[in-house]
């Protein structure tokens, strides 16, 4: 059974950072595509970043590229999103999602709303960003 479990939500003024972590357990493969996501209320829920674990590729959504980096630590097994120059609007419940079909990774980020769903999720944690 694959676990999924984020930390390191919080609140913070626009400008400041956070550094979200993604603990995944119960993979024997060490290449899968591990997802990060986020909800505000009243929104549709959007991908954020992704990251091919096998080739450490990352990939963005325009409205973070140069202020969110996606990475990880094999030994931990552990997914990191560190986020600088929060805005407000970047307040939401962020997700971490996990999957062993690779190719999600590699759809393109503008397409990210219509791909297939990961199949594993924690259960999330807020990030609130004031002005």
């Amino acid at each position: 059974q694959v676990h999924v479990l984020e930390s390191g939500g919080g609140s913070v003024q626009a400008g400041g950072s956070l550094r979200l972590s993604c603990a995944t357990s119960g993979y024997s493969d060490p290449d899968y595509c591990v997802g990060w996501f986020r909800q505000a209320p009243g929104k549709e829920r959007e991908g954020v970043a992704r990251i091919l674990t096998g080739a450490e590729t990352t990939y963005y959504t325009a409205s973070v590229k140069g202020r969110f980096t996606i990475s990880q630590d094999n030994a931990r097994n552990t997914v990191y999103l560190q986020m600088n120059s929060l805005k407000p609007e970047d307040t939401a419940m962020y997700y971490c999602a996990a999957d062993l079909r690779l190719w999600l990774c590699g759809v393109d980020a503008t397409e990210w709303s219509r791909a297939p769903d990961f199949s594993y999720w924690g259960q999330g944690t807020q990030v609130t960003v004031s002005s």
